[in-house]
């Protein structure tokens, strides 16, 4: 099982940017994909971005492309999202989340096995 924890999440107007971080332990963090999903109320939790044990594959929503950027430093333990452009409907909490699965690259919700707690993201308008 690997333990993660987010931080960075906050109040930004529209337009504005955060980095969200998430550090992991338990496993040994080069060789899974990890991934960024986020929860509005009252919505189902939905995927944002993944990406690869090694950081050479990496898959968006459609929602957030060309917006948001995912990356890792293996040396860190440590995936990070990059939010620019930031508009009202990205409002939500933001989770990280491992995948079970080694050495493959996965988007598939059910291989997603370890969440950390969320952070709250807020865009106001």
């Amino acid at each position: 099982q690997v333990q993660l924890v987010e931080s960075g999440g906050g109040l930004v107007q529209s337009g504005g940017s955060l980095r969200l971080s998430c550090a992991a332990s338990g496993r040994t963090f080069s060789t899974y994909t990890m991934g960024w999903f986020r929860q509005a109320p009252g919505k189902d939790r939905e995927f944002v971005a993944a990406i690869s044990g090694s950081g050479g594959t990496t898959n968006y929503a459609d929602s957030v492309k060309g917006r948001f950027t995912i990356s890792r430093d293996n040396a860190k333990n440590t995936v990070y999202l990059q939010m620019n452009s930031l508009k009202p409907e990205d409002t939500a909490v933001y989770y990280c989340a491992s995948n079970r699965l080694v050495f493959a690259f996965s988007i598939r919700r059910a291989d997603f096995d370890s969440w950390g707690q969320g952070t709250q993201v807020t865009v106001s308008s």
